[in-house]
């Protein structure tokens, strides 16, 4: 059970090229500690691919993959925001940025440190 009512937030990356939708109850946040996420700072939520709809901007996407290849990074190509990821370990899962939704604000909900930096 999560620590919001189930319901739908939008987000957009600074400039509003790129717009989206989850649907989502909180279950907690997450912060990664991998060589990616701690450059970035950002907070995130886990939503499946059908909690998630890309509502404008797929062209101002810009997107980036190191390592094993299979996570992939999307970052705004106008203001440089990072607004989700499709994840590793779970590539049906978008890691949403909370700081990119609108009326939300983190307070209360539990956030799980994730050992990305230790996956080889």
């Amino acid at each position: 059970m999560g620590y919001r009512p189930l319901q739908k937030y939008q987000g957009s990356c600074h400039c509003g090229a790129v717009r989206f939708e989850i649907e989502t109850d909180f279950p907690e946040l997450t912060q990664c500690d991998c060589s990616i996420c701690r450059r970035k700072n950002a907070l995130m939520v886990k939503v499946h691919e059908a909690q998630f709809t890309l509502l404008a901007g797929a062209e101002s996407l810009s997107e980036y993959q190191f390592h094993s290849q299979t996570a992939r990074h999307y970052f705004c190509k106008t203001c440089g925001i990072y607004p989700f990821h499709r994840k590793r370990v779970t590539p049906d899962n978008y890691g949403i940025n909370v700081y990119c939704l609108h009326d939300f604000e983190p307070d209360g909900i539990p956030v799980r440190l994730a050992a990305g930096a230790n996956m080889a």
